[in-house]
């Protein structure tokens, strides 16, 4: 058997990297990732909490994978600069009370945000 071509073997690993290894911000809080993805052609923006809370977090659930925020525009509203948006957080190897195995554990949040950090005058 021929051992495969270096560029071959290249693009079957970057067609099997984890999802979550794109470029990602580092931020303290998701507002940040809020006012990107408003901003984002594709309505998403990434990140990785870091920081205090991402520390204080990583002590409680006894984890000390990255905590991943994800960031996507369900809706755009007429009002420039506003939309809906679901902000994922998530983290791997959490350990619940109770749980017998560590797991991935999410937190989604849909919240109605424009630019000015207000909810939207309409939802239309």
């Amino acid at each position: 058997m021929k051992p495969l071509p270096l560029a071959l073997l290249l693009c079957a690993l970057a067609a099997t990297a984890p999802a979550h290894a794109i470029d990602r911000a580092r931020v303290t809080d998701p507002r940040p990732l809020m006012f990107a993805a408003l901003d984002a052609p594709t309505g998403a923006a990434h990140g990785i909490l870091v920081g205090e809370s991402a520390e204080a977090i990583a002590r409680r659930f006894q984890s000390t994978s990255p905590i991943y925020i994800d960031v996507t525009t369900v809706r755009r509203y007429r009002q420039p600069g506003c939309s809906r948006l679901n902000v994922a957080i998530w983290q791997e190897g959490v350990v619940l009370p109770g749980a017998a195995a560590p797991r991935k554990q999410t937190l989604d949040i849909g919240i109605n945000y424009c630019r000015d950090g207000l909810p939207p005058k309409s939802l239309l």
